[in-house]
Order: C-alpha cells, then structure tokens, then sequence
C-alpha cells in the first residue's frame, strides 16, 4: 500500500510507508493513520542538515491529553489534535467559524503584538501638534502643521526603505521571523521611549523613523487565510478607538490632572512630579513601551518558529514557556503513549515501537527528508499576477491612507461663506468641526468597522472567496469619495451632518473591510516559494509604505490647492478616479494556490 504522506505541524519530514509488517521492528512507536500514514518522525540519522535531531518514536500524548489553554503550551488550544482529526478524517469537514481558527494560541500572541503599531501610531497623532509645539512656542501653525506632515511621513518612509530588508532577513536561515519580530519588538520599546522624552524636533523625528522601521516587519508573518488575515485590519481599528483615548487622556498630566500630579497634589508633592513637567508628552510613551515590551515577552516565550529550516533550531525561549505554562496550569503530563482519537480499532500503539495492524502486509519503513531548496532569486519572482497584484496593493494603500489623511484635515476646516457657491461642483470649505468633533468622528470609523470584520466579513468572503468579494465591495470606496465634498453643502444642523457623515463613511469603511484582508491574501497567495514568502511580504509592505507616505502627502497638497480656488472636490473625485483604476485591474489578476497547495503537489511528485 502506498500511504499518503502526513504533515505532521511539528516536522517537516515526508514519510513513506510500503507495506507495514503486523510485527515490524520495534526501534519507535510512531503513530499510523487510517491509510498507514506515519504521523510523526523517528530518530534522524543526521544525514540532512535541514532536518533536527529528533527523540525516538512520537509523544503522542499531546494529542490525547487534556492541558492548559495557555498560548505558552503545546497544545494552543488543541491545535495539534485539530490538525491530526484534519488528517484521519477529512470528510467530517465543519463551516469555518471563529472558535474553529488552528492555533488560536499563536494568533494571539501575533495579534497582540500587531496591535502595538495602531496603538503608538493613534495615540501619537492625538497630541502630536502640541508635542511640536512645545518644543518651540514662538512657531507659527503653519510650520507646526509642515513639521506634524514629515512626522507622519517619517513613519512610512522608514518602513519603504527598510521593509523588503527586513523581508530577507525573515526569509534568512540563521535569522528567521520570530527573531526579527523580538528585535522589532524591542526596538520599538525604546524608540517609544525616546519619542516620549525628545526635546527637540530632530530628535522626535529620528526616533519616530525607528519607531516605523521597528514595527515593519511585524505584520511579515502572514500565513493565515479569511479570518485570521482580518486579525491585523481589525487591529487597526482597535487602536484608532484605543489610541487616541491614551494620549489625549495620558499627555501633559500635571495640567490635564493638576490633583494627582501638580503641585501639593497627591503624587507630586510640594513641586509636582519633576519629570511630567520636564517631558510633559512621556507618560503615553511609556504605557506605550510596557505595552510593547509585554508583547516582546509574549513573542519571546510563546510564539513558535515558523521559517521551514530555522523552526528546527533550538528555542530556549519557547522551552521556558512551556515549562512556565506546566508549571501554572499545575497539571502533570502523562509520560506514557496514548491511542490517537479516531483510531480504528484495527489498530494499535505499542511501547516497544512497533505499529501493528491485521491487514497491512509487511515491509520495512523508509525514511526521506524533503530536500532543502534553493532560494529563488529577485528576478524569478516577479510574474506578471505578482506584479499586479503589487500594483493593486499600491493604489488601495495610497486612497486609503489618502481618505484618512485629508478626512482630518477637511472636518476642522471651517466652512465657506454661503455666497462664495458658483455651481453644483464649484465649492470649498470644510465642516467646521471642534476638535472634540473630530475626535468623534475617528471613533465612528472604529465603531463601524469592527462589527462589520467580526460577524459580516467572514460570512460574505466564506461564500464569494476573497477576488470576488474585493472586486465587489472595493467600488465603495470611489463612491465615498466622491460624495465626501458634498456634505460641506448639506446645511450645519447635527441632525442632518451626523447621518450624512456616517453613511459616507460607512462605505469607505464596508470597502476597507473587504479590501484589506483580500489585498494580504492575494499577496500571500501569489508567492512561488515558500522561501521567498517573507521577501514578497517585505516588498508589498515597501510599496504599501511608499502609497501610505504619497497619499497623506499629495492628499494633503490637493485638499489645500481645492481650498485656495473654492473647488476642494477636486482632489476627493481625483482619488475616486484612482480608487476605480484599481478595481478595474482587479479583473486582470488571479489568485494564486497559495504556499500549502505547492508544497502538497511538490510531495505528490516525489512520492510519485
């Protein structure tokens, strides 16, 4: 019988069975599937240097044990014995739902640490203008406003420059992604840190240009699918809730709580808290960097390798979680082998290594590691659907963050003189929103998309797939955009603005929704080599960052040109006219098999 090869979640071995013996040799006990199919590796004869040095036989028992549900452990939830019932009877296949997600453990801890870019980048913007400002007073608001524009263009011009870099090294052998992801972790920690205490403009900037730099590649691991890719979208919208909320309420503490840390206040005593009033913008940074330093310890102890060579090398880290997570969950793991789940009663595990079965003939097991594979070069990557795909990924990115970036500025701006109208299209001004308004507003943006990512998404893409779900929602955006300037014509009464406001963004939001995710997928999917997966992941991630730094940037020019000569609809039609060039290239690319599907038929071949 010629089994069918099992991927076991832990080994990266292709075993072959032919015709398995009912008293074989008893040097392991590996598990047998239905089909005869090994389920784990036995003892490494060191002939390959990609693959570990494995114990003998298989510790099964984490598949049939009961543990705790902390991310730290083996188990994740389960997710071994998920993946093992995947592989004895793929035909009792149930809907995808949130609970039914592989590794909820490790998506968490991916998540938790993602969500460290939204949160800094969000509570920055909410006192950034007046962390500027209090570095010199006698500015006007018209060089505060430039320096606030490079700021935020230091964000994504550090990531464009270093992204695919950080790619490479996710992709390196001796470096791999859990690692790149502690470093930017850690760097983020301190660069936080030297944001909050900055006394000078130029230093503020460098230290945001690391801030970005650091945070890049944390979103390089993408190897989830539907739900799991609309974790980081989600994680956006959690932090523009979230992340002005910190820094608006945590900036300059002594006059905003003037009782707990003024002067005769509770915690600053007789003078005040020294240090808030030497570096009044510090606090949120450092709640900030324990946030982040906290994911760093979470990446550190709990996340598991996932390069194809690098997840063999030894992880002290990982090692002390588990061990962390035993001795919490105060459970003592079995030390003896227990039957898979599933198993038929035709056969079974023997402590002497042996795996016996009535109806398998006999013959010897052969063992045959999968070769390692030569990393491809630049120019092998680039197929026409890749470079598509990446011209796809670059306009989404450049309307999105140029909606976001002109929304901010065209709330506060004040509204124009009723007579200043020449026409329907012939207009200017902004809606004259406070800026507790605005504020508002930011958090409709929040309020709308989560419920929509958490119970509408997975539906609809479930049922339309991720191309035709993008290409049917992404003409939201064109539409948003093009009604956008209007409302500046709709009478100031809160009752009328309020509604209008937001079912306009509401569009832009539905379509974001869709979109995102959707953009991550088809990236992820059209890579050749799953040793290139974090190379094409760090170049999309440079153009998204060089769309994210334009956008604001060109963005803004159009809004202030539109506002000069009374025609500030100008720049929000020229960006629905993007936005619509994107959606009809839509229908000039594919989704590729994804990673998983070659790996399969590359298995097939080699069996075959």
């Amino acid at each position: 019988m010629h089994a069918a090869p099992t991927n076991h979640p832990r080994h990266d071995a292709q075993l072959h069975l032919n015709h398995i013996d009912a008293n074989s040799r008893g040097s392991t006990c590996p598990g047998a599937d239905r089909d005869g199919a090994i389920t784990s590796s036995t003892k490494d004869d060191g002939s390959h240097p990609s693959t570990p040095p494995l114990a003998p036989g298989l510790d099964i028992t984490r598949h049939g044990r009961t543990s705790s549900d902390s991310p730290f452990d083996d188990s994740d939830d389960d997710d071994d014995a998920e993946d093992t019932d995947a592989v004895i009877d793929s035909s009792n296949e149930k809907p995808v739902t949130w609970a039914s997600l592989p590794k909820k453990g490790q998506l968490a801890i991916l998540t938790f640490a993602r969500l460290s870019e939204p949160l800094t980048q969000t509570s920055l913007q909410a006192y950034l203008f007046y962390q500027l400002k209090s570095f010199d007073p006698s500015l006007p608001d018209s060089t505060i406003s430039t320096q606030a524009g490079i700021m935020q263009g230091s964000f994504t011009a550090a990531q464009f420059l270093t992204a695919v870099w950080w790619g490479r090294l996710a992709d390196a052998e001796w470096m791999g992604r859990k690692r790149v992801l502690l470093i930017g972790l850690l760097g983020t920690c301190i660069s936080c840190l030297g944001f909050g205490f900055s006394r000078s403009f130029a230093a503020a900037a460098v230290n945001v240009g690391v801030m970005r730099t650091m945070i890049s590649e944390i979103i390089e691991e993408k190897k989830y699918q539907s739900r799991a890719f609309l974790l980081l979208p989600m994680c956006f919208n959690i932090g523009v809730i979230v992340g002005p909320i910190i820094g608006g309420s945590l900036a300059d503490p002594i006059n905003s709580y003037p009782h707990l840390f003024g002067s005769g206040s509770f915690f600053g005593g007789k003078d005040g808290v020294w240090w808030m009033e030497r570096w009044p913008f510090a606090l949120p940074n450092i709640l900030n960097a324990i946030f982040t330093f906290t994911a760093f310890f979470a990446i550190l102890f709990g996340l598991d390798e996932t390069h194809e060579i690098a997840r063999y090398r030894s992880d002290w880290g990982r090692q002390v979680g588990r061990t962390l997570a035993r001795f919490f969950s105060r459970r003592r793991v079995p030390g003896h082998y227990r039957r898979l789940r599933n198993l038929e009663d035709n056969e079974s595990l023997c402590m002497d290594g042996s795996v016996t079965s009535r109806s398998a003939p006999s013959s010897p097991i052969r063992l045959q590691a999968l070769p390692r594979h030569k990393r491809l070069g630049f120019r092998q990557i680039w197929t026409p659907n890749v470079l598509l795909t990446l011209l796809v990924h670059f306009l989404l990115a450049f309307h999105t963050s140029a909606f976001n970036a002109m929304t901010f500025v065209f709330l506060p701006t004040p509204r124009a003189p009723e007579n200043s109208r020449q026409g329907f299209f012939h207009f200017g001004g902004g809606l004259g929103l406070p800026s507790s308004r605005v504020g508002l507003a930011t958090a409709i943006i929040g309020v709308i998309g989560l419920p929509l990512q958490i119970f509408v998404y997975p539906q609809i893409q479930s049922r339309l797939g991720t191309l035709t779900s993008f290409r049917t929602f992404l003409p939201f955006s064109p539409l948003a955009y093009t009604l956008m300037p209007f409302l500046v014509i709709i009478p100031r009464y809160p009752w009328l603005v309020w509604p209008a406001f937001t079912v306009v963004v509401g569009l832009q939001v539905i379509s974001r929704t869709f979109a995102l995710p959707a953009a991550i997928i088809l990236v992820n999917n059209c890579v050749t080599d799953p040793s290139i997966l974090g190379t094409v992941h760090g170049v999309a991630q440079s153009i998204a960052s060089a769309a994210r730094t334009l956008g604001p940037f060109i963005g803004g020019w159009g809004l202030g040109l539109g506002l000069k000569n009374n025609l500030v609809g100008g720049i929000w039609w020229a960006l629905a006219l993007e936005a619509l060039v994107g959606w009809l290239l839509l229908w000039t690319i594919y989704e590729g098999k994804g990673i998983e599907t070659r790996k399969d038929r590359r298995e097939g071949a080699q069996e075959g």
